[in-house]
């Protein structure tokens, strides 16, 4: 099976010590966000765990100890983007990134790590200019360490409309210049653009639009076939196999003004405050009220020979 770390919060970044100590401990428990006592359990074995999917704007905190991770299969996404603490207030300087995407795809291997730009908005400050001149910079730098750049465009969801009050909808006619222009810079650097749920408009100059984080994306980083059950993606346009997170939303603390998972920062600071690294939990700790299941869990590697006959 898969278990995913990053739909709803940065766990690389600002909880490893936690997840450290979940694979110590070999089991996590997970909240469902939409039913507070309802908590489910996942045994972290490779025996039945096929791949962790990662996704972080800060790799660097899990790198001194990836020989806890060499056993299970792995796929990171890593988030470089150009903006400023205007945007991003506590994200790290971004060529220490670059430096930490570079040591990890050195650890896992270029079919093991992609390049999120991601999300992608215009105003004043940050222009057309601006991003192809910041993506052209930041490709080059990551040439041969990754085959893959996701990018997508800003979606106005309720609360990056609250948060971000100021930013406005991208024109088509913005979406395709943009993106036009970083396939053929993306290609000239050895990597192929997927864009997340954007459609199909930039499949004619270059771009895979089958999905970023998909069962395929996941076979190729472990090399062998999945035979996963089957399962919708997070939006009626989304391709990707997104499931089991073991993350909480209101949680991540880079605060980035355009993020879907928080609510209010002081939402997050407040649930900050309330992780423990010893609970089983990523916040808070186990209550009476609180029912445990237990999830099923099965690898879902196809361990038959299949032989091609001509």
């Amino acid at each position: 099976m898969i278990i995913n770390t990053g739909q709803r919060t940065d766990i690389p970044a600002f909880y490893s010590e936690w997840f450290l100590r979940r694979l110590r401990e070999g089991y996590v428990l997970v909240r469902n966000p939409y039913n507070f006592h309802q908590v489910n359990r996942y045994r972290l074995d490779p025996s039945v765990v096929d791949v962790i999917g990662f996704c972080t704007k800060n790799p660097l905190p899990m790198i001194p100890h990836m020989d806890l991770l060499k056993d299970y299969g792995q796929y990171w996404f890593v988030t470089i983007t150009p903006y400023g603490r205007d945007i991003e207030p506590m994200v790290p300087d971004k060529h220490a990134i670059l430096d930490s995407f570079k040591t990890l795809s050195d650890i896992v291997g270029v079919d093991s790590i992609g390049w999120r730009y991601d999300p992608i908005f215009i105003n004043d400050r940050y222009t057309e200019e601006y991003h192809l001149h910041s993506f052209e910079t930041m490709a080059a730098a990551l040439a041969g360490y990754t085959k893959t750049v996701v990018i997508s465009f800003i979606d106005l969801y309720p609360k990056v409309r609250r948060n971000f009050p100021e930013v406005r909808e991208m024109t088509y006619e913005q979406k395709l210049t943009l993106g036009k222009r970083m396939i053929e810079i993306a290609s000239s650097c050895g990597m192929t653009v997927r864009p997340c749920a954007e459609g199909n408009f930039l499949s004619p100059y270059g771009a895979d639009t089958g999905g970023c984080m998909t069962i395929a994306t996941y076979e190729k980083a472990i090399g062998a076939r999945l035979e996963a059950p089957q399962r919708k993606g997070a939006r009626a346009e989304c391709a990707c196999y997104l499931a089991c997170d073991i993350g909480a939303y209101n949680t991540c603390r880079h605060l980035c003004k355009y993020c879907y998972a928080n609510a209010e920062p002081e939402v997050v600071l407040q649930n900050s405050k309330l992780h423990d690294p010893s609970s089983p939990l990523l916040i808070g700790n186990i209550e009476p009220e609180d029912k445990i299941f237990e999830v099923p869990q099965t690898s879902w590697i196809d361990r038959q020979l299949r032989l091609d006959i001509l």
